[in-house]
């Protein structure tokens, strides 16, 4: 992976930290190399929720676990909901990119690969499956611009900001359990993702 800028903005929320362009154009094709490759083992598939609604958006997932979701709960597992085979390796490069930009002293378990194309969206919610909510979740964008909405944990005003491709967060601190979703994509701002689209990589401590 190139060397990103590790360019970091204000956001205004207290433990969301926002790196927009971190990742060059570079870094952002071999990452998304990665990412396709390991879908050819581990393909994305549509999850549902605990009451049978289908997820408007695709996933997969990297490394030893994955977040999943399907009329048995939500939770963490070692194998692809479909296939029953475990996840593929994360890429080095985004460990690389958690150690620089997180300064956790251990590393991911869970890479959770999120596809979202058309109308896909994912309403706000938090990440509060993981066995130590201190660890931070680190998430990459790759592809078409999505309109990410962020609001504090406890309630209140959300805002709004654009991540584009290649840009970097973390929730971290008091930002951990931060309300968040995405609203919307912006379609066609990308020529990343074949067929169009984005990718978001979320990473994780989930044990």
């Amino acid at each position: 992976m190139n060397r990103p800028s590790f360019r970091e903005t204000p956001t205004g929320l207290p433990g969301f930290r926002l790196w927009p362009g971190a990742l060059d154009a570079g870094a952002q094709q071999a990452l998304l190399n990665e990412v396709l490759a390991a879908a050819e083992t581990a393909p994305f598939y549509r999850p549902v929720t605990p009451g049978g609604r289908p997820f408007s958006v695709e996933m997969t997932g990297m490394g030893p676990l994955a977040w999943v979701s399907d009329r048995a709960g939500y939770r963490y597992q070692t194998t692809h909901t479909v296939t029953g085979q475990p996840w593929p390796a994360m890429p080095q490069s985004l460990l690389d990119l958690w150690d620089a930009l997180t300064g956790w002293p251990v590393p991911p378990d869970a890479c959770l690969v999120n596809l979202y194309r058309g109308e896909a969206k994912m309403g706000l919610h938090q990440d509060r499956d993981e066995a130590d909510l201190t660890a931070p979740v680190l998430s990459v964008s790759l592809g078409d611009t999505a309109v990410f909405r962020i609001g504090p944990a406890g309630g209140g005003r959300t805002h709004s900001l654009k991540l584009a491709s290649g840009d970097v967060c973390a929730l971290t601190g008091p930002a951990r359990l931060a309300r968040h979703g995405i609203d919307r994509l912006l379609a066609g701002s990308s020529r990343l993702v074949p067929g169009g689209g984005r990718i978001n990589l979320t990473l994780r401590r989930a044990r």
